[in-house]
């Protein structure tokens, strides 16, 4: 069976040629003997992994020496509240609430303090970035954001203006899709099962001296949710997740190797451009975020009716185009194009889009 068009908005697409790498390598990782999966963490062949994976990194993305890359298993929601419980040192922060994921992080927060929205497009259905505040409260602890919103579809192209507090960022749906100045921000994570890696490995790189004091709740930060004490351990206060890691480093090869972070955010604004075009061209589908917002990473759309978005899905798969079912919280279409889905995968789903559009006529919207 040749490989489907993966629009999953996560796990995701992974690059075929680091899939092979990892296949040739699953019995015997370079004259070990053993799988990565089989190895010891503290072995000198997984030291030289992890310890390269994060060397790439930190070339890949330019981060500063006085920020530490911390390899966390479980998912992003686990930082949710592993941020208050280590930064909520006055016990009141900020958040920015943009769709479904930041607004899961503010409630989760809320149970280590006072997590105060300072903006919000909760009243527009989160069809657009909310309009930040010009300037913030300096007591805050810390402000939060999520870049983009994998569930809605809209994306951050400037953070808030925050004076002295520590931006704290959720990049998981556009990590390592384009560059990042990571000294903008005091912290930020990424689940690394949509552009990185395989599910159930959370990066966090957060700088020094916001952890150098060890966690705001420290009577009640479980031992492994403190940042300072996986920084002192090396990510290895238990065993982490490597083959996660392995294959995260593989990735960020083939990123640093196909041209590093500008070429791919060129090669992924690219892939989407003819997606939103196509949507704003039609008279059957529409884009269901402000143009301005629109995501480079999850293109959301939908037809007049639910009956149709199930149709059209349905159809989707009997042509090898797969996982474009939006999330169930607001229905219709999303197409993930993270990093390694080709642009060929995107011409696929403009064609059937086309042919589905063709037969199923209905009246020119008005613009």
């Amino acid at each position: 069976m040749s490989r489907v068009y993966n629009f999953s908005a996560g796990p995701a697409a992974l690059p075929e040629t680091v899939l092979r790498e990892c296949a040739a390598e699953m019995l015997d990782y370079r004259g070990t003997g053993m799988s990565v999966m089989e190895m010891s963490h503290r072995s000198a062949p997984f030291k030289k992994i992890i310890d390269d994976t994060e060397a790439t990194l930190r070339r890949l993305m330019g981060i500063p020496d006085n920020y530490r890359v911390l390899f966390f298993m479980g998912g992003a929601t686990l930082q949710f509240a592993a941020i208050p419980l280590n930064l909520m040192r006055n016990g009141r922060a900020g958040y920015v609430v943009s769709g479904n994921w930041s607004q899961k992080a503010q409630r989760e927060a809320k149970k280590y303090g006072d997590a105060v929205v300072i903006a919000s497009s909760e009243d527009t259905s989160f069809d657009r970035v909310p309009t930040f505040p010009a300037s913030v409260d300096q007591d805050l602890d810390y402000v939060y954001v999520c870049q983009n919103e994998t569930v809605f579809g809209n994306m951050m192209r400037e953070f808030p203006q925050t004076g002295g507090v520590p931006l704290v960022a959720d990049v998981s749906s556009c990590f390592l899709s384009a560059p990042l100045d990571v000294s903008r921000f005091g912290l930020v994570y990424a689940g690394v099962q949509k552009n990185a890696g395989p599910a159930g490995l959370t990066i966090v790189i957060v700088r020094d001296d916001l952890i150098a004091d060890g966690p705001a709740h420290a009577d009640i930060c479980p031992t492994y949710l403190d940042y300072r004490v996986e920084a002192d351990k090396g990510s290895m206060l238990n065993t982490p997740n490597c083959w996660a890691i392995y294959v995260c480093g593989k990735v960020f090869h083939w990123i640093e190797d196909t041209g590093g972070l500008q070429a791919m955010e060129e090669r992924n604004r690219a892939k989407v451009r003819p997606l939103y075009d196509y949507l704003d061209g039609s008279s059957l589908f529409h884009g269901t975020v402000v143009p301005a917002d629109r995501s480079i990473a999850n293109v959301t759309f939908r037809t007049p009716s639910p009956e149709l978005d199930a149709e059209f899905v349905e159809g989707a798969a009997e042509r090898g185009i797969v996982n474009v079912k939006g999330h169930r919280l607001v229905g219709g279409m999303r197409a993930s194009c993270y990093n390694a889905v080709p642009p060929e995968a995107v011409d696929a789903l403009l064609s059937y889009m086309a042919d589905f559009e063709a037969s199923h006529p209905v009246a020119p919207r008005s613009r």
